[in-house]
């Protein structure tokens, strides 16, 4: 469909077809989600389990085990249906990027499928030493009990911080590619670079601890000086 003859009423009307097809995404992924919830659970309590030397989670309320199902299936339906939401987002914007501008939409939708993979990856890799750094303060006088809800809580949303903080670069690097930043632009600013980032990995982190920050903000900080690599090397050839 030609972009420039759509009226606002054909835009919305794309725009709730593709709501609804990332919906319905959600929906499969999430019932898959539901059928393997014990993996994703188990996958999930391990950095716990970890830190805490083989620890059952507990919870406290009749309802409270069914809840922490349907979130890990929510939230295992989430991961599933990223490929497919990503898509939608594209196939919305696509018609009224130009030519040149179509060419780098499958190659930065490869990219923010991975970034997020690795991002989610690299947070999973780092939460067993968060939880012990964390846990630590006091252990000579306290004892955690963590309930299952608020650990599981913590974790998906610990997950989804590092996955989602992942995605930056992509911005960037679709930024440099409009002609909205060049690369020597970026460069000189590093500074302001850096709190950006300090900022943004603060407002994403749940526990909001100098330890999960530093670990967040600093592969934050990689990426952005990879990007300008990437910029100046793909967009200049």
């Amino acid at each position: 469909m030609n972009v420039a003859r759509m009226s606002f009423l054909d835009h919305l009307v794309e725009l709730r077809s593709r709501i609804i097809k990332s919906v319905a995404a959600v929906a499969v992924g999430s019932i898959l989600g539901l059928v393997f919830y014990h993996r994703i659970l188990e996958i999930l309590a391990r950095p716990y389990q970890d830190a805490v030397g083989g620890d059952r989670l507990a919870f406290f309320q009749p309802t409270e085990a069914f809840s922490l199902v349907m979130k890990v299936g929510l939230f295992g339906g989430v991961i599933l249906a990223s490929p497919v939401i990503v898509y939608q987002i594209w196939r919305f914007v696509g018609p009224a990027l130009t030519r040149r501008e179509r060419r780098y939409v499958v190659p930065l939708s490869g990219v923010m499928g991975g970034l997020f993979v690795a991002g989610v990856g690299l947070g999973y890799w780092t939460l067993p030493l968060a939880l012990r750094v964390l846990l630590g303060f006091g252990s000579d006088i306290l004892d955690p009990t963590i309930g299952a809800t608020f650990y599981l809580s913590f974790a998906m949303r610990f997950l989804l911080a590092f996955g989602i903080a992942f995605e930056f670069p992509v911005f960037m690097f679709a930024a440099a590619a409009l002609r909205i930043v060049r690369s020597d632009q970026l460069r000189a600013g590093w500074r302001w670079a850096v709190v950006i980032v300090v900022v943004a990995a603060a407002l994403l982190t749940p526990g909001g601890d100098p330890l999960t920050l530093a670990l967040l903000a600093t592969p934050m900080y990689l990426l952005y000086e990879a990007t300008i690599l990437a910029i100046r090397l793909v967009l200049k050839r």
